[in-house]
């Protein structure tokens, strides 16, 4: 059941969203351009400054590919325009599971979210909400696959997902977005923003609601981010507020037949529950010769409730962090060194209250420093960094422990361009994740995990320019203490069981391909591929598949561009099969069946509006990619959407 402190906070942050709206209409917008002037590509995560080099080895999706592509929200890019697999929510709310780099049911836990630099990545076992972030205000996108602990810490074996914001434009300008569709689906959006003289406002507020696919999975959510700043050529400082808040109904996971015979019923009838997020956002940045100085101060609160008949449970999170750093280029001929230097302090903690084990209160403390040093001469760049962490964590409960955690993380990249149309990179290290709140207050023993290490290695080489390109990328993670939720592990409750466990040693490896080209002046086409295979390499597994981990994901997208106002484009993944989440020991001679399903758009513009109709899952294809139990007659199969249509209106001034 909501909470009286929850629905205080849902209603405090609605008048906020509205004086902050409203206040655009006076108040100036970020950018300090001229209207129509395009902006410098700007990108934040290759030192935790701006720059125009883009990581070593990123995939960048900009906002024009975000725009040609009708893009509702930065998961669905990342999906669609990144190629990264993802599993759909058990909330039914449009934050997809991402997997980068193929860690199953710990993938969340395995890759750092962050906008502007701010992690948003959360510190439990819970979806980053990123539909909060507005799609109209996102710049670009930048995906880097691989170990990156040495910059952003604990969790980042898998990579990291960066969303830059646009800076905006002079003078007064905005969009109202509407759409419907069906299975009583509408989303409302509109962004304003307002600048002059350096100083800037901005506001984005949104709102949907849609009965999804499946009986009893109604979802509601709405959105509010804004801001303001001041800047000069010296640097900015400012601040923001992001808050989001759903509520939703769980129709719980079906049996096999049941999904053979109708995939939208529902096996919970009574079971709900809500998340209220705000995160409170101080930046600023300055620079004094070939010095830089920047730093930022966040605070998080997070609410869940959720309730059924048997079972309720409610927790009260809040997180944050205080990331000051400092950065000097030295430029001598055609070499460029690139120092930084920079500390990480963060606190979190959680209260918890469920039915069965009571309340319990847990905290975590962390402090880190990293320094990363880069030089760039010629056709070459190389970068190296270490990043030493402490970590205290304390629990109060039916878990009861304090302890402290010292890790060390470091890296060594390297690019070298061989011709203007050929280059390759490579990339070594060492990252590690710790196990988080959730992890360690469900462990088999009562005791917190051992943290996770993994040694990284990724060799790549690139082909061809803007017209025609194509990237191949071979890598390969080691790990020791993979924290992991283990169905085949007690205590069990009647016929189920599970737990977090330290698995034995693990390997995952594989091969990504990305490729693009410009068939004609009208029409672009793009593909991804990945392989990995994710093993057990020591204990009585050894050798075994993971589970939820599927061997093969494909997608293929063809954009129509006539120029002429009028714009298409039909895109199609394919997911190859993979075990059920309780198959650790491979005993079942059945997987999840492998699907593919088909997307499409078509829009016209007239004068200022923009109108578009949207499919998703054409085809409506019957799958599922969320099933938890050891075989299929004995899993709980979570299905996926089928065939969703949607009309939208676009209006930009």
């Amino acid at each position: 059941m909501k909470s009286a402190s929850s629905n205080h906070r849902t209603a405090a942050w609605k008048p906020l969203a509205l004086v902050s709206a409203l206040a655009t209409l006076t108040f100036p917008a970020v950018a300090q351009v001229e209207s129509g002037q395009q902006l410098a590509p700007v990108t934040v995560s290759a030192s935790r400054f701006q720059s125009t080099e883009a990581p070593i080895g990123a995939t960048v999706i900009t906002a024009e590919q975000i725009r040609e592509a009708g893009i509702g929200n930065v998961n669905q890019a990342i999906r669609k325009i990144g190629g990264v697999y993802g599993r759909q929510d058990l909330n039914g709310a449009s934050d997809f599971v991402l997997d980068l780099r193929g860690f199953g049911g710990a993938s969340e836990n395995n890759m750092v979210v962050m906008v502007d630099g701010i992690r948003i990545s959360e510190n439990e076992q819970a979806s980053t909400l990123m539909s909060s972030i507005p799609i109209e205000s996102v710049e670009r996108i930048e995906i880097v696959r691989g170990g990156s602990s040495v910059l952003y810490g604990q969790g980042a074996t898998g990579g990291t997902i960066q969303i830059i914001t646009k800076r905006g434009v002079k003078g007064t300008h905005g969009s109202l977005f509407a759409e419907v569709g069906n299975r009583n689906s509408k989303e409302v959006r509109a962004s304003l923003s307002k600048g002059w003289d350096g100083f800037s406002i901005n506001a984005n507020v949104g709102a949907l609601q849609t009965d999804n696919y499946r009986d009893r999975n109604a979802l509601k959510q709405e959105n509010f981010s804004g801001g303001m700043q001041w800047a000069s050529d010296q640097g900015r400082i400012g601040m923001r507020i992001d808050a989001s808040h759903q509520k939703f109904d769980l129709p719980g996971g079906i049996t096999w037949e049941q999904f053979l015979q109708n995939p939208r019923q529902a096996k919970d009838l009574s079971n709900f529950g809500s998340i209220d997020s705000t995160l409170y956002t101080l930046f600023g940045e300055r620079r004094f010769g070939n010095w830089e100085l920047a730093a930022d101060l966040s605070y998080r609160e997070r609410q869940g409730d959720y309730f059924s008949p048997t079972y309720q449970s409610t927790y009260d999170g809040r997180s944050s962090q205080f990331s000051p750093r400092a950065r000097h280029i030295l430029k001598t001929g055609n070499l460029v060194n690139e120092f930084v230097i920079g500390l990480d302090i963060g606190k979190s903690g959680r209260n918890t209250i469920d039915t069965f084990s009571g309340s319990a209160k847990a905290s975590q403390d962390a402090q880190a420093l990293y320094v990363r040093d880069e030089i760039r001469f010629g056709k070459s760049r190389i970068a190296a960094g270490v990043r030493h962490e402490i970590f205290n964590q304390s629990s109060r409960g039916a878990n009861i422990y304090d302890r402290k955690i010292s890790l060390n993380a470091w890296d060594l990249q390297g690019s070298y361009d061989l011709s203007a149309v050929a280059s390759f990179f490579a990339k070594v290290g060492r990252s590690y994740r710790i196990a988080n709140v959730d992890d360690n207050s469900g462990t088999s023993t009562g005791l917190p995990l051992n943290p996770q290490t993994s040694n990284d290695l990724e060799v790549g080489a690139t082909l061809g320019n803007e017209a025609k390109k194509l990237t191949a990328k071979l890598f390969q993670h080691k790990l020791k203490n993979e924290i992991y939720y283990d169905l085949l592990s007690p205590p069990c409750f009647g016929t189920f069981c599970g737990a977090n466990i330290n698995l034995d040693p693990t390997k995952h490896e594989g091969i990504e391909i990305e490729a693009n080209a410009r068939l004609t002046q009208e029409f672009t086409v793009s593909g991804i591929l990945r392989h990995v295979k994710a093993k057990f390499t020591e204990g009585p597994y050894a050798g075994k598949e993971m589970t939820l981990i599927p061997k093969n994901t494909a997608t293929l997208r063809l954009n129509w561009l006539p120029g002429n106002g009028q714009s298409a484009n039909v895109g199609v993944q394919w997911i190859d099969s993979q075990r059920y989440a309780g198959d650790s020991n491979n005993a079942c001679s059945t997987k999840i069946p492998s699907f593919a399903t088909l997307d499409a758009r078509y829009s016209i513009r007239v004068g200022t509006w923009e109108f578009a109709v949207t499919g998703t899952n054409l085809a409506d294809k019957n799958y599922f990619s969320q099933a938890f139990g050891a075989c299929r007659d004995t899993a709980s199969i979570y299905p996926d959407a089928g065939r969703v249509v949607k009309f939208s209106a676009r209006k930009d001034f």
